[in-house]
């Protein structure tokens, strides 16, 4: 039994596996069990949600969705994993308190999935990694982050941990993220980017708004450079509308590694692999 809270908790060699579990489910061969996953997840939550759903119900798990907010109550959070124990086989909860996951996951009696947090977002970067790995070695890549400090910056931040993968986060000084490499020089950064990643701003619109990523900006970016904004984008803000038609736009469709990684995610917190 194994948990998924920061990708950092995990070695190279299990995110190895769990790419290798999601080559098997999205080629249709993927491992099936029975059981039942519960899910926590507020009600904004879109591609997480269908994806960790529609995924469990495929691999054969019968997935119980409860709002979020069924765990903000003054009942032990081991007691609640132990209840669920008796009935569930993985809890996938997205929460914006870290340590309601933490805790969910600190009695031991089943794998706990963060689906994510206000501090990361491991999935999501996980999803990301195995559509990039279907292109290139992610090792041979050039990570450039555009945008403060936040959850998506800091489940890349545990990537680039574990992964030792090379990124530079560009922003101005004051939202950078604690320990990353840094600039904020986006027109020079970008010129060596093999693939560029954004967020939205959050409480930094004023600081982050002269680095809009944009067509023009993106014309000067290495040849089959890719970007990646973090959904959900707003057009005018992080990017602009122009770069969205861009052919280093990776689009909607690269998202579709969500469904199977979210598999392979449960099946080796499972054990299935």
């Amino acid at each position: 039994m194994r948990s998924l809270i920061r990708l950092d908790d995990w070695t190279p060699a299990d995110i190895e596996q769990v790419f290798a579990l999601a080559d098997d489910y999205d080629a249709g061969r993927g491992a099936v069990t029975s059981g039942c996953a519960v899910m926590f997840f507020p009600s904004t939550s879109l591609r997480t949600r269908v994806t960790f759903e529609r995924g469990a119900s495929l691999m054969g798990l019968q997935p119980i969705v409860l709002p979020d907010s069924t765990l903000d109550k003054t009942e032990a959070l081991g007691d609640v994993t132990g209840y669920l124990h008796a009935w569930a086989d993985v809890v996938v909860a997205r929460h914006r308190d870290l340590a309601v996951v933490d805790g969910l996951d600190a009695a031991g009696v089943l794998p706990i999935v963060n689906a994510m947090t206000d501090e990361n977002h491991p999935c999501e970067v996980l999803s990301d990694l195995w559509s990039l790995r279907l292109h290139a070695d992610l090792a041979s890549m050039r990570f450039l982050f555009v945008g403060a400090d936040g959850n998506i910056a800091r489940a890349w931040h545990e990537a680039v941990r574990v992964l030792q993968l090379d990124m530079v986060q560009c922003c101005p000084g004051e939202v950078r993220t604690p320990g990353a490499r840094w600039t904020d020089d986006l027109e020079t950064a970008i010129r060596s980017a093999d693939v560029i990643l954004a967020d939205g701003p959050g409480p930094h619109s004023d600081v982050l708004a002269s680095y809009r990523i944009t067509a023009a900006l993106l014309d000067t970016a290495p040849a089959g450079a890719r970007l990646n904004p973090c959904p959900p984008f707003i057009r005018g803000r992080e990017v602009s509308a122009d770069a969205l038609e861009h052919p280093a736009f990776v689009g909607h469709a690269f998202k579709r590694s969500l469904l199977p990684v979210q598999q392979a995610v449960m099946a080796f917190c499972l054990g299935l692999a």
